[in-house]
């Protein structure tokens, strides 16, 4: 065999090896949902910026929630146009830098003045904007466009302020650090269990992806997850780790599901491609959001709040 022989034997083999890791990277992808690759990258690049935040410097940690709830809340209200609602984006930013400032000066009490204070905000801003001609609507349209402008605000900026309760506590950033630890043991228990076991759809009409058998591998690894953590890095009791877990399960599944149905109704696919591999940035909140709430509610229980 000549050396031009060998060659072509080689390139030929290696033709062949990489059309092979094609066609299981596009099964993969066709079945979960995502690009592997891209999804994993942009989540380690992700993971480094937030643990930096979060424990060398709290306020860069909420300066950094505040920025991601900026851009989640213009995602959602671009979402909204698409279904031809007019969500006023300046307004919804403002009244959710409002709700997030409020949680961070003054807990929980100037969390709920901050609500009520950017609904005011962002109701008036509507309701101005609707006595400008070029955007003038009828009064059905007008208070359907106000409350999913309300409902935007709750969803994203409300939810997220209960990470920035939890943070401020004392070793509050080990708190936000089992929250987010447990929601991705949730997310990569259920991609892999589905991945390789899942048969039994859970919800086809919402989130087709979605099965038991990924439901129950989240639950093994979020169990497990939250014992690791509780005992290691929250000094609590293991069976705190595991009630960790199992809340986590319930709000991060209810999570994607609720957001799955949002884009459902409102017919888009992904919230944005900002992020490579994950589409948006509320994509990736939509697990995190009322898990937040579901922590603080287990901080709380505890006397740790």
């Amino acid at each position: 065999m000549t050396g031009s022989d060998r060659r072509d034997e080689l390139r030929s083999a290696l033709e062949s090896k990489r059309a092979q890791l094609e066609a299981t990277n596009a099964r993969i992808e066709a079945r979960a949902g995502r690009n592997l690759f891209f999804a994993v990258l942009s989540g380690l690049v992700f993971a480094g910026v937030f643990l930096a935040s979060l424990l060398l410097v709290k306020q860069v940690f909420v300066l950094l929630v505040a920025v991601i709830v900026a851009v989640a809340l213009i995602e959602l209200a671009a979402a909204f146009r698409v279904a031809g609602r007019r969500v006023p984006r300046v307004g919804v930013v403002l009244g959710g830098l409002v709700v997030v400032s409020g949680a961070y000066f003054w807990g929980a009490e100037g969390m709920l003045l901050g609500l009520f204070a950017g609904s005011a905000l962002l109701t008036v801003w509507r309701l101005v904007e609707g006595l400008v001609p070029a955007w003038e609507t009828p009064p059905r349209t007008l208070v359907r466009d106000v409350f999913s402008g309300l409902f935007t605000l709750v969803y994203v900026a409300f939810l997220a302020s209960f990470a920035v309760l939890l943070v401020d506590v004392d070793g509050g950033e080990w708190w936000v650090f089992a929250l987010v630890l447990v929601v991705v043991s949730v997310d990569v228990g259920a991609y892999a269990a589905g991945v390789t076991l899942g048969k039994h759809k859970m919800t086809p009409r919402i989130s087709p992806n979605k099965t038991w058998e990924g439901f129950a591998g989240a639950a093994v690894v979020a169990a497990a997850a939250g014992v690791g953590v509780s005992v290691f890095a929250l000094q609590q009791p293991w069976w705190v780790g595991i009630l960790l877990g199992l809340v986590v399960l319930l709000t991060a599944t209810m999570g994607d599901l609720t957001e799955s149905l949002i884009k459902r109704n409102l017919g888009v696919k992904d919230m944005s491609s900002w992020i490579p591999g994950h589409g948006g940035f509320l994509d990736r909140l939509d697990s995190l959001l009322p898990s937040a709430v579901g922590v603080y509610g287990v901080a709380l229980a505890l006397g740790v709040v």
